[in-house]
C-alpha cells in the first residue's frame, strides 16, 4: 500500500484501492500519484489486463482534499498537479477500466468513470458534481463527456445546479452497468473484471 492506495495484481487484475475511509477517501497528491503510477505500471506489465477501482468504507471518494490541496498551493503550474497527471494518465490507459462504486463518488470522483468501461454501483451510490459550487471547471473533459452519455438536460442539471444522481438515475442514464446490492459490489466488479481478462484483446490491424 502506498499513501492509501492499495495495489493488488491476481488474475490479470490489478485491484487500486482507496484506503481513507475516515477521510471518505477524500485524495490527496500522493493518492493521485500513487494511482497514475500504478496505471503506468498496468499499461507496461502484459501480466495485467484489467483495472479495478474500489473505495474502503462508505464512499467510493469524497474528491480533493481540500486542505490538502490548499497546503500544496505555492503558484505551481495546475497542469503539473498530481491530479491533472492523474487526470491524463486515465485518459491514456488502453487497458480496459472497472469501478466498483458505493456512497459518494463527488467531483473527480464522478468525472473518472466516463473513463471507466464497465461501471457497478451500490444502491447508496451518490455522483454528485460540485464544482460550479467550488466555482471550478469541470475536470476530465466531463463538461464533453457527460452530455455524450447522458444527454445535455441532465448533464447541465448536474453541473449548472449542482444535482446529485443516485444509483437508480446512473443506471438509467447509462453511467452504471448495473446497481448492485453493497454486499456484493465488490465480487460483482471483480468477476466483470476477471471476465474481461479472458476475452482475447483487440490488437490494431
Amino acid at each position: 500500500m502506498t499513501e492509501h492506495v492499495k495495489v493488488e495484481i491476481a488474475a490479470g487484475v490489478m485491484t487500486l484501492t482507496l484506503q481513507r475511509p475516515e477521510k471518505k477517501n477524500a485524495l490527496t497528491g500522493a493518492m493521485y500519484d500513487a494511482m497514475s503510477n500504478a496505471l503506468k505500471q498496468a499499461e507496461a506489465d502484459p501480466a495485467v489486463r484489467v483495472i479495478l477501482f474500489q473505495g474502503d468504507g462508505d464512499s467510493f471518494t469524497a474528491g480533493n482534499d481540500l486542505a490538502d490541496f490548499a497546503s500544496q498551493a505555492r503558484g505551481d503550474s495546475a497542469v503539473d498537479s498530481p491530479a491533472h497527471r492523474f487526470i491524463e494518465t486515465i485518459s491514456k490507459v488502453g487497458k480496459p477500466l472497472v469501478a466498483a462504486v458505493q456512497g459518494n463518488a463527488v467531483g473527480v470522483g464522478t468525472t473518472m468513470l466516463l473513463h471507466c468501461d464497465l461501471v457497478y454501483v451500490a444502491e447508496t451510490a451518490r455522483l454528485i458534481t460540485p464544482f460550479v459550487n467550488l466555482a471550478l471547471v469541470p475536470e476530465a473533459a466531463s463538461s464533453w463527456l457527460l452530455p455524450l452519455r447522458i444527454g445535455h438536460a441532465r448533464a447541465y442539471a448536474m453541473f449548472a445546479l449542482g444535482e446529485p444522481m443516485d444509483a437508480a438515475g446512473a443506471l438509467a442514464s447509462g453511467l452504471a452497468n448495473a446497481v448492485v446490492p453493497q454486499a456484493d459490489l465488490r465480487k460483482k466488479a471483480h468477476d466483470a473484471a476477471v471476465a474481461l481478462t479472458r476475452r482475447r484483446p483487440v490488437r490494431s490491424a
